[in-house]
């Protein structure tokens, strides 16, 4: 392998310049697996309700990089030992903490391979990684599996106050104006310290948590899970399985190669090959698009008008309720759309569904935000916040969706 003693620095427009600190890593940017990233969009379809958000998954990896560089720094002026290859791990985890996201991220991460997360994938480019640097990421991959000793090194990488969360809850609000969504991650890593191996929160930083919660919180309901976005989602995930369907039946569908053996293939754990894992790894969102954009002109009308309603944003009408949807609602929806378009109930379910979604913006009862004391004591974050609201935010608040044509009604 060639590789390059180039080190070389990223105009960011949330930080400035990024460093790339070592050749290594140069390396594994320059990696195809990782350039993918730069085709993966960090916010899948809600660039329909804000236009601006069209930022990648590899503006985000960088981004978490450069906090982690941050974080190192500080914990070592406060004598927290890291070595010099716990700092390369620990840069590389974060590095490639989202490699494995496929295309259009969590919206299809179902869709295009069941039953297996991105984090799964994500190990397995590493793993992949490893072996084509000389077992260069053994240590990175200790450290994002959380199997090293000093469990604060995973905490930084994959906790309720990681630097992917500080990077993605900043880059998402700049890049959608949503400024509630605004945290300030210097003063949050500058407040960062370990007590007996874990990741705490010095106290004069507690205000800081709390905004950084509150912010989390404002993005999920305002961004992450948008009525618009998640309409938009729900129909991408369900022209990917009215396409499977077509196929199942010997049609003949135009798209890439490599979408199509996902789509004629269900890959299990066990399935999943170097051979399968270097497929999945041409896979972006330009192929989706380009399926997307071919379909909506095919004879089926349920896939033509799914994709239709992608391309031209004339999404479905959506409803939240605080309380499920009855059952006798979506029943006379289906019906009056079955009738109108003549379509079988299979088909009408297409278009006219309902479903919930949840939102828990600090979840105590996993890995929980320790805040340290002035007297040396660790408290949980909502125990030692004086706002009520706090402990409101450690509830899942779940809410309820009907999806149906404007026509159904």
């Amino acid at each position: 392998m060639i590789k390059s003693n180039k080190l070389k620095i990223f105009n960011d427009p949330i930080y400035g310049f990024i460093r790339i600190p070592s050749t290594l890593i140069f390396n594994l940017i320059a990696d195809p697996y990782f350039q993918r990233l730069r085709r993966i969009s960090q916010m899948g379809l809600s660039y329909l309700v804000y236009p601006g958000a069209h930022h990648t998954r590899f503006h985000h990896a960088l981004g978490s990089m450069h906090l982690m560089q941050q974080a190192i720094q500080v914990l070592r002026f406060k004598e927290v030992e890291i070595t010099k290859e716990e700092e390369e791990g620990l840069l590389i985890a974060i590095l490639l903490h989202d490699i494995g996201h496929g295309p259009f991220s969590h919206a299809m991460e179902n869709s295009i391979v069941e039953d297996i997360s991105h984090e799964y994938i994500s190990l397995l480019f590493m793993q992949e990684l490893n072996t084509r640097f000389n077992g260069s990421l053994t240590l990175a991959i200790e450290i994002f599996q959380g199997i090293c000793p000093k469990k604060f090194l995973n905490q930084l990488v994959s906790s309720q106050l990681d630097m992917d969360r500080l990077d993605y809850l900043k880059r998402d609000s700049f890049y959608t104006g949503v400024a509630e969504g605004g945290i300030n991650a210097d003063r949050l890593i500058t407040m960062l310290n370990v007590v007996d191996n874990e990741l705490v929160v010095e106290e004069k930083g507690i205000y800081s948590v709390e905004k950084f919660l509150m912010a989390r919180r404002f993005m999920y309901w305002q961004v992450y899970l948008h009525k618009t976005g998640l309409v938009a989602e729900q129909l991408l995930i369900r022209i990917l399985k009215r396409a499977k369907e077509l196929l199942g039946k010997g049609e003949v569908l135009p798209c890439s190669a490599n979408l199509l053996f996902f789509m004629k293939n269900r890959i299990s754990k066990n399935d999943f090959t170097p051979a399968i894992l270097d497929t999945f790894s041409k896979l972006d969102d330009i192929d989706i698009l380009a399926a997307i954009k071919n379909w909506q002109d095919h004879d089926d009308f349920v896939l033509s008008h799914l994709c239709q309603m992608i391309v031209n944003r004339k999404l479905l009408t959506i409803k939240l309720k605080n309380k499920p949807i009855a059952t006798k609602r979506v029943d006379q929806f289906i019906e009056n759309y079955k009738m109108l378009q003549r379509l079988t109930k299979e088909e009408t379910a297409y278009f006219v569904f309902s479903g919930k979604i949840e939102n828990r913006a600090y979840n105590h009862e996993k890995q929980n935000i320790n805040i340290l004391k002035k007297n040396g004591q660790l408290k949980d974050v909502a125990k030692a916040s004086d706002q009520l609201n706090l402990k409101a935010l450690s509830k899942t608040v779940t809410k309820y969706y009907i999806c149906y044509p404007k026509d159904s009604v």
